[in-house]
């Protein structure tokens, strides 16, 4: 990727509604220059789609937690293979160091919330598990 390339995924990344002539006007560019590098950048896979990014309204209600797993050696793949069955994890990451897995989970209440975590730490080959509850996002630019 080059620069413009960083900078028309900069821009969709804000607002992916954002058209194709106001990204040409933005960036100084001509609209087919836009929309070729556009064309690549889906094509090569760096933008996978668009999407909504929900707000805090729509968030509203929704407890999140990061759960850290430890895991037995070689029972990876079955804990991935179950936690992936669970409507509640929403992303699951391998991590370097002491902590071998670490979970995003939602859920719509607290009781939900203890349910999906006692059935994480229950898990056959699940080390040991600890849990930090979201109370409030100060900042949010994933893309």
């Amino acid at each position: 990727m080059d620069e413009l390339d960083t900078a028309i995924v900069g821009l969709l990344s804000g607002d992916a509604r954002i058209s194709v002539a106001t990204l040409s006007r933005r960036l100084k560019v001509a609209r087919s220059t836009i929309q070729a590098r556009l064309e690549r950048l889906e094509t090569s896979g760096v933008i996978a789609g668009y999407t909504v990014k929900l707000g805090e309204a729509a968030r509203a209600g929704r407890l999140r937690a990061t759960v850290l797993l430890m895991v037995e050696p070689r029972s990876q793949a079955g804990i991935l293979t179950r936690l992936k069955s669970i409507p509640e994890v929403e992303r699951i990451s391998t991590t370097s160091g002491r902590i071998d897995l670490l979970l995003q989970v939602a859920a719509n209440s607290t009781a939900q919330l203890d349910v999906v975590l006692d059935q994480i730490g229950e898990m056959q080959g699940v080390r040991s598990s600890e849990s930090l509850i979201h109370l409030s996002t100060k900042l949010d630019r994933a893309v």
